[in-house]
């Protein structure tokens, strides 16, 4: 049973070498919230979100 746990950490640790690492952390509270970004500028809130 320990064999599947191990296999899943080790995917996710090979994968991690991968991953681009975020730059901007102040920003994906706005992200979160719906705020649209274009070319790395705000453009405004998604419609789904804005109410």
């Amino acid at each position: 049973m320990a064999a599947a746990p191990a296999m899943g950490f080790r995917l996710v640790e090979s994968a991690q070498q991968r991953w681009r690492a975020v730059n901007a952390p102040h920003l994906v509270a706005l992200v979160r919230a719906g705020a649209r970004f274009e070319r790395g500028h705000f453009v405004g809130r998604s419609e789904s979100h804005a109410a």
